[in-house]
């Protein structure tokens, strides 16, 4: 399993949401390209990266430092929030990330997911978030009525190769991931290779994961447990071995 660290991006600052929360935010840092230098020194092979403000707003909103914090990793960076439109994906791929991630507009807009697919093939993923089991849009303030064992049955239809599956209620809380759910994405989209995210605290979370035996779970996003200190990637990483 792979063990991704996330930057999250909000007002050109690197913060961690409690549970998507807008209004309840902590900042890590003021300079996100020297935080994905120091996650690649510290061993990552490869960086989650959203643009919370952009996610929110419907549109990319710090394209500048999503290019610097790719420079910087020098490894695979994969790159969300607001991506709606196909010249925002373009040119966020362009920039030289390895993944675009549609969140929202797989579920609205089904003909713009197949057509991204169709232009980009497996450096598109998409982003499922969800609440008790139901998908939520457009930076987690809507809860839709479809569940997200729909959802990625749908987008692995579509030709989707990589699903990251985001339990809202889990993220930033440091109770650990949602077992249970993360089994069902999986088994709904066996073709898909699945990133688990939400909740992983500590080596034990993804022991967890790993006891699932799923061969299509491959990485785990850490976020608040790696700057608050609860875990290093070091112990991380060897964990997922």
């Amino acid at each position: 399993m792979v063990i991704i660290p996330a930057i999250d991006l909000k007002d050109g600052k690197c913060v961690r949401l409690r549970q998507g929360r807008a209004e309840d935010v902590t900042i890590y840092g003021y300079d996100p390209a020297a935080q994905a230098r120091d996650w690649r020194e510290q061993g990552a092979e490869e960086l989650h990266v959203v643009d919370l403000d952009g996610a929110f707003d419907g549109e990319p909103r710090h394209p500048e430092t999503i290019k610097a914090i790719i420079a910087a990793f020098g490894g695979p960076v994969e790159v969300g929030g607001g991506l709606r439109m196909p010249d925002a994906i373009n040119a966020v791929l362009e920039a030289g990330a390895a993944r675009a991630i549609i969140g929202s507009a797989a579920l609205d807009d089904p003909a713009f997911l197949a057509r991204a697919v169709d232009l980009w093939g497996d450096r598109i993923a998409v982003g499922i978030d969800a609440r008790d089991g139901f998908v939520q849009t457009k930076g987690w303030v809507e809860t839709t009525a479809v569940r997200a064992t729909d959802l990625a049955t749908a987008v692995a239809k579509a030709g989707v190769k990589t699903i990251i599956y985001t339990d809202t209620a889990t993220d930033g809380m440091l109770g650990g991931p949602n077992i249970a759910q993360m089994a069902a994405i999986c088994d709904a989209a066996p073709t898909c290779m699945v990133t688990a995210s939400g909740g992983v605290s500590s080596v034990y979370d993804i022991a967890n994961l790993k006891a699932l035996e799923r061969s299509n779970l491959r990485a785990a996003i850490v976020g608040k447990a790696l700057y608050d200190g609860r875990a290093t990637l070091r112990e991380m990483n060897l964990a997922a071995i």
